[in-house]
């Protein structure tokens, strides 16, 4: 005899993956000589569900180490940078609840390019994104029992003697 059953639970629902890169400026007081090197910290960010896609809103610092006065000093310029990208969802099965925001960096915000335009540090920021739209997700599962006259594997009796004549 079987029955089905009916489980409840969440399941991704619909996916989303871009790779984004984006130019800044940033104006120094100051003529540089040279950029030594850019780095990206305190990355944060949300997301938010606008019909098939998903809004990111996130911000970064970029620090650019640079040198001037003809390479003799060092500084670093600081710039808070926000963002707000759109990523379209692909949708995995129809849906039409709530939907949970999965946000995730699949590659961190980079410095991928920095140098020095008309006395002003310009430089290239790239980074890729992915969501995942989760919901409530039935699935039906057939039930098995066992009825009390079939013999089960696990009640028969298990013979522990060892032949000693089996291999001839």
């Amino acid at each position: 005899m079987s029955n089905f059953k009916e489980i409840v639970t969440k399941a991704v629902v619909g996916k989303g993956k871009k790779t984004f890169s984006e130019e800044h400026t940033l104006e120094l007081n100051e003529t540089p000589s040279a950029i030594l090197g850019c780095w990206v910290i305190n990355h944060t960010f949300k997301g938010i569900k606008e019909g098939d896609s998903v809004r990111v809103n996130g911000s970064f610092d970029t620090n650019i180490w640079y040198s001037k006065d003809n390479n003799t000093k060092t500084e670093v310029a600081k710039q808070n940078v926000t963002y707000d990208e759109l990523i379209p969802i692909t949708r995995l099965e129809d849906y039409d609840g709530e939907d949970e925001i999965l946000v995730r960096v699949l590659k961190q915000p980079t410095c991928t390019k920095a140098q020095i335009v008309d006395d002003k540090v310009t430089y290239n920021i790239e980074k890729t994104l992915a969501t995942e739209l989760v919901g409530d997700a039935k699935i039906k599962v057939e039930i098995n029992s066992l009825d009390d006259d079939i013999e089960s594997p696990i009640d028969e009796e298990i013979n522990e003697e060892v032949k000693e004549d089996f291999l001839k």
